[in-house]
């Protein structure tokens, strides 16, 4: 019980990170939108507190953000964001519980989340895209998963594992580890 509470508090935060994280970067003008900074707080959190709660993190937090503040707009962007966010947040989890837990796994766990997020956000704009009559091709594709989102990619691959190894050296993830996993037995 007491873990579970932790876990969501820490969602909880990550969420509130996630929403508040745009306004930061919003005012670099060049590439505030490019460095997704939505994307770190749902990745930790699917590494920190498991997929469950990364896949709620990310399917509510670009939602929230986009019906308190208007951003990022809801169809298509919120809603596509959501589907890519939940994927990304359910696969770091996933990853991240199944495979030893090295750095280098880190970024295994990581670049896993961040393909399959970024083909599931395709998928959904493919849909909702054609519900709103407009077409998805694989150039807005290329563009809004890869090339535009270099910069966040860059720090996401930067961030995300230094701060999971700092957590682990301090002893914080040690602790919280052994009750993930005796609780999943």
């Amino acid at each position: 019980m007491k873990n579970q509470t932790r876990k969501m508090v820490l969602s909880a935060f990550f969420m509130a990170l996630g929403i508040v994280l745009p306004f930061l970067t919003g005012q670099i003008k060049q590439i505030g939108s490019m460095l997704l900074p939505m994307h770190i707080p749902v990745l930790l959190c699917g590494f920190i507190c498991g997929w469950q709660y990364g896949l709620a993190v990310g399917a509510v937090t670009p939602l929230l953000r986009s019906a308190l503040f208007g951003m990022p707009p809801f169809m298509p962007t919120a809603a596509g964001m959501a589907v890519e966010l939940a994927v990304y947040g359910l696969v770091t989890g996933l990853l991240y519980d199944r495979l030893p837990r090295k750095t280098p796994y880190l970024y295994v766990s990581l670049l896993g989340a961040m393909i399959a997020g970024r083909v599931a956000w395709g998928l959904a704009s493919i849909a909702l895209y054609g519900m709103m009559g407009n077409t998805f091709s694989m150039a807005i594709f290329l563009s809004g998963a890869f090339l535009n989102a270099i910069p966040g990619i860059i720090l996401q691959l930067i961030l995300i594992p230094a701060v999971m190894v700092a957590l682990k050296k301090a002893g914080v993830l040690n602790a919280y580890e052994r009750n993930r996993v005796a609780e999943s037995l």
